[in-house]
């Protein structure tokens, strides 16, 4: 695990470019759905989205989350250092709570007016691929770090165990985004555990009560727990429709547009 920490920013980046590189490869060849909006156009805007956030995150905050996390470890600040459990343990079990935690904020995200403002430019995108899995607004992104590190300093997770959770939540984002048909006696199989593009498109839906669902970004767990896990569209994938109601013209969904999204006036319906 140390390894991690040591390499942070290269495993971070070589996963990152890999796991985004091989979807785009995939979702081409073997795609789950017809592409109905310019692909070049939005792609440059999601892409200009992640070197926006990449920037903004440097310049706001001069410690990350590994920083930060080894910071409040080295004096034992949080719930996990005071268990006292061996640092394997500890590393999974950090892992496994900063997931509940991303399950809890997503949920808030969509629930919160205030927040939905900024993560509605996420489901703004009128297709689901894997460049979807990287549109977040800045003001999204920075709200989600300040989020993390004071779930780090009052859970005490381990630097290791943020750098892995880290790489696993990127990569899972990219692959559930990902525009991509997979058997389905394979999909069947994986959905019990893992969150499969099928099964996050749910949540992609114009439809309220399936965008208000399976909230999970690498496991299926919590949304069966918590009651939020919705199997399939009610239109079919091929069928559904993707993006906010409200929204539905691609030529308007520029770079600007998307950035200055979070201050136009109309929000969801059902008083969101």
């Amino acid at each position: 695990m140390e390894f991690l920490i040591l390499y942070e920013d290269q495993v971070r980046l070589f996963s990152f470019v890999g796991v985004l590189a091989v979807m785009a490869v995939l979702e081409n060849v073997f795609p789950r759905r017809r592409r109905r909006a310019p692909t070049v156009r939005r792609w440059g805007v999601n892409l200009a989205l992640t070197a926006i956030n990449t920037v903004t995150l440097r310049l706001l905050f001069p410690l990350l989350a590994v920083e930060w996390a080894a910071l409040t470890t080295t004096h034992g600040i949080g719930l996990v250092p005071a268990l006292g459990v061996p640092y394997w343990a500890a590393c999974l079990l950090g892992i496994v709570l900063l997931d509940l935690v991303i399950y809890a904020q997503h949920a808030a995200f969509h629930h919160i007016p205030f927040l939905w403002r900024f993560h509605r430019v996420h489901h703004a995108d009128l297709e689901v691929d894997v460049s979807t899995g990287v549109r977040f607004h800045p003001g999204e992104i920075v709200l989600s770090m300040l989020i993390k590190f004071a779930t780090i300093a009052l859970l005490g997770v381990p630097a290791a165990a943020v750098v892995a959770f880290e790489v696993l939540l990127n990569a899972t984002s990219l692959f559930h985004h990902a525009n991509l048909a997979l058997p389905r006696t394979v999909d069947r199989v994986l959905r019990l555990v893992i969150v499969t593009p099928d099964v996050h498109r749910v949540h992609h839906s114009t439809i309220r009560a399936e965008t208000d669902s399976n909230f999970g970004f690498s496991v299926t767990w919590w949304d069966r727990l918590f009651g939020t896990f919705r199997a399939q569209p009610s239109a079919g994938h091929t069928g559904m429709e993707i993006g906010l109601a409200e929204y539905r013209v691609s030529a308007e969904q520029g770079l600007l547009w998307v950035c200055a999204l979070p201050a136009h006036q109309n929000l969801p319906p059902a008083g969101r």
